[in-house]
């Protein structure tokens, strides 16, 4: 599994497909880790135009994109997968067919279906029960020997 996160950690761009305005929704926390910790990072959400994050009480809006299809360089994009498992194997093939190389489902988001088409795949695919960026996203910079800068919302 390390080399699994660390060639995800080693993209120079990340996306979040299910990517939230709720603050109590985990695709609005795990947006926010991105952020937090400095990386480029695009929200994928088909039914918001934007979403809005306040570091240091500074509101800040990011554009969202619809869907994977949009994202401008996908094979050098690495995503967090935080949908339902019946969207999640649907994205999982269109990550596949774009050349994504990197994929975080998020727990919750997958099925055995989605876990297996995840482990056959892609090398760089990060999934199972407990295996959660916003837990296990620090360590695995620092496996893939990324620099980053904490900030703050």
């Amino acid at each position: 599994m390390e080399t699994a996160i660390k060639l995800f950690f080693t993209s120079p761009q990340f996306a979040v497909i299910g990517a939230s305005q709720d603050a109590t929704k985990y695709g609005y926390k795990v947006f926010a880790w991105y952020h937090l910790h400095s990386l480029p990072v695009t929200p994928i959400n088909p039914r918001t135009s934007s979403i809005t994050l306040s570091p240091n009480n500074n509101p800040t809006s990011y554009p969202t994109i619809p869907s994977l299809s949009n994202l401008p360089s996908p094979s050098e994009t690495s995503i967090s997968i935080i949908t339902p498992p019946a969207v999640t194997i649907g994205v999982l093939k269109e990550a596949k067919e774009r050349g994504v190389r990197g994929v975080w489902l998020q727990p919750g988001s997958f099925d055995k279906e989605g876990l297996e088409f995840l482990k056959r795949e892609f090398e760089g695919g990060v999934g199972g029960e407990g295996l959660c960026v916003l837990v296990d996203g620090e360590e695995g910079l620092r496996v893939a020997g990324r620099e980053w800068e904490r900030g703050k919302l």
